[in-house]
């Protein structure tokens, strides 16, 4: 997916994603695996199939400048140029469907297939169900790689193939962002499931991810692909810390956990870096890239006029609410004496073993190193953020 440039290859390998992970779920998750398998394919496929009726559209639309044959060619759709005069998403012939431009159509259709994926508020239901009842490795490839497709897919194809559309949606996608923030940040504090109060973890960080590309500003872009790449090791070093208590005790409820610093002193070190990073504590990758998402949202009233700054404000919030679930969670389940559900959980909690910790490791170096050079990501970025603006100029 990452690597297709042509339309076509895109949405076969998008499709392909679906199927290995349905039945990864509903053949080895939890006691709702097939509700949840259900529920995740059928979000996912509702915006699949009409992304697929956009992309015939663009087919029909485009076509290569040196043969004049139509093309599924992404870079050839970015450029108006290409587009035949009286075709459906031509900005020319100005085709209207249900009172809207065809082009505002094909960019509400391929934003909310993505925004399924992301997943934004309110198209966001399926993903705490999947990773309650999918097993510990299928939570990592949803949060750490699913998840990101669609960011990339708002990026590339959405606001790439209709930035015109785009300017003027931009609103209402930082709105979205931004109620995905707080309400993803609100839900996380009411779990008492470990591993459900991650998932609208995600949710929460994910609206940082629409929040920089609604401001399209080099800022909030740089911070929205940084927030991307960094939430990918975070949320897979998270999911892999709810992993191991899972698979010694089988067990996520947060109250039957009281003291596990005393009984797990490694572990908890690297709870308390995951759950730091993640909470955007300065010197780990998260902060700087919410700090910058936050900066290119601010500026976006300046700079563009698209977004108010008070955007920016209630995103603040967000980070806010986010370090009141995870040190609270931290507070609760490692601090104080310690307290089990059940006597024989003393045996069964022991701490990190080799492999965990040179599991872990890298994960913590990772959000560390970026935390403090972040010009290891900006600098491969920063070329590729300004070429994209100039589609918004």
């Amino acid at each position: 997916v990452f690597c297709s440039l042509d339309l076509f290859l895109f949405y076969i390998f998008y499709e392909l994603m679906l199927l290995p992970l349905y039945f990864l779920i509903g053949m080895w998750g939890g006691v709702r695996r097939e509700y949840a398998a259900i529920k995740f394919f059928l979000y996912t496929l509702f915006g699949s199939i009409f992304m697929l009726l956009v992309i015939a559209g663009l087919y029909l639309s485009v076509t290569d400048p040196t043969t004049g044959n139509h093309t599924f060619n992404m870079v050839y759709a970015m450029n108006p140029a290409n587009y035949s005069a009286n075709s459906i998403f031509s900005a020319l012939a100005n085709v209207q469907i249900l009172g809207f431009s065809a082009r505002s159509i094909g960019f509400i259709v391929v934003f909310i297939a993505f925004a399924i994926k992301v997943p934004v508020f309110p198209f966001h239901t399926w993903l705490p169900d999947a990773h309650v009842e999918a097993p510990t490795p299928i939570s990592i490839i949803l949060a750490g790689i699913l998840l990101k497709v669609g960011g990339y897919g708002i990026i590339r194809i959405a606001y790439g193939i209709f930035p015109d559309v785009a300017i003027s949606f931009s609103f209402w996608m930082g709105l979205l962002g931004v109620i995905s923030i707080i309400y993803g940040a609100m839900n996380a504090l009411a779990q008492r499931d470990l591993k459900r109060l991650i998932a609208y973890s995600s949710v929460s960080h994910m609206g940082f991810v629409l929040l920089g590309i609604a401001s399209l500003t080099a800022e909030g872009l740089n911070g929205a692909m940084m927030q991307m790449i960094s939430h990918g090791f975070l949320s897979v070093m998270l999911f892999f810390i709810v992993g191991i208590i899972y698979n010694r005790v089988h067990d996520r409820d947060i109250y039957n956990f009281r003291g596990l610093a005393n009984q797990m002193p490694i572990f908890t070190g690297f709870v308390m870096i995951a759950f730091f990073a993640s909470l955007g504590l300065p010197g780990f990758s998260a902060f700087i890239a919410e700090a910058f998402t936050l900066i290119g949202a601010f500026s976006s009233q300046t700079i563009n006029g698209l977004l108010p700054r008070w955007m920016a404000i209630v995103g603040a919030f967000g980070i806010l609410l986010g370090a009141g679930y995870l040190l609270w969670t931290l507070q609760r389940m490692f601090f104080g004496t310690l307290r089990l559900k059940k006597e024989e959980w003393k045996a069964q909690l022991k701490d990190l073993n080799f492999r965990e910790i040179l599991t872990l490791t890298p994960l913590a170096l990772l959000a560390l190193i970026l935390g403090i050079m972040p010009s290891l990501v900006f600098n491969v970025m920063s070329s590729s953020v300004n070429q994209f603006l100039m589609l918004f100029k």
